[in-house]
């Protein structure tokens, strides 16, 4: 690995502490301000190795590469949101659909027709499950995982959406088995939808290619 992914991703590392803490006092109204904790240092670390990773991973321009790490960085404070407050506040969410339907024209990885295709295959798909499993998802998470799917496109859209329904499962099970949680109990799906896209780009490769 070359200096260039290693200080990616310290500097994604830091973000990903950071955006842990700031999930921890804000928005305010739902904010327990908790202390420094586990949650903050495991974050940090798969920030860090996600970033790395698809740092040394990328065939994109650089300025390509820097477009999917912002993105990232968002889906970062989101994911961290999540976990915390169990919301996914538009004052992110926004930003992080503006930016993805902006970069669908330039994007050299995903053509414009794949990523819009991804992006309403994902929603449809999502929406059908909400329609199934009453309770199990929210709205944000369909605002979530459009411009996911503008990022991977068509047909990588479902190796991420495939990877974060057995990340939910197994963390579920995992959950339950230690008694964190009941069988009643809501449990975030926005962490796995974005652990299932950061899988996407870490391992298929149909990613993160010039295509076009």
């Amino acid at each position: 690995m070359t200096l260039v992914p290693i200080t990616v991703g310290a500097v994604f590392a830091i973000l990903g502490a950071l955006a842990e803490r700031v999930a921890s006092v804000w928005p305010p109204d739902e904010a327990q301000g908790r202390t420094f904790g586990w949650r903050t240092a495991l974050l940090a670390i798969l920030s860090g190795l996600a970033a790395a990773g698809i740092t040394a991973r990328s065939e994109l321009p650089w300025w390509a590469t820097a477009v999917y790490l912002a993105l990232l960085a968002l889906l970062l404070l989101l994911t961290a949101t999540d976990l915390e407050q169990r919301r996914l506040p538009h004052l992110v969410l926004d930003p992080l659909i503006v930016g993805a339907a902006v970069f669908v024209p330039f994007n050299p990885a995903v053509r414009p027709l794949d990523a819009l295709i991804g992006a309403g295959a994902a929603v449809a798909f999502l929406g059908a499950l909400a329609l199934v499993v009453r309770g199990g998802l929210a709205l944000g998470d369909l605002y979530l995982v459009a411009p996911i799917g503008l990022m991977l496109g068509w047909p990588v859209i479902f190796t991420s959406l495939f990877a974060a329904a057995f990340l939910a499962a197994g963390a579920s099970l995992v959950l339950l088995v230690s008694r964190r949680v009941g069988m009643r109990s809501y449990i975030p799906f926005g962490p796995f939808l974005v652990g299932g896209a950061v899988l996407a780009l870490l391992t298929d490769d149909r990613v993160l290619n010039v295509v076009r």
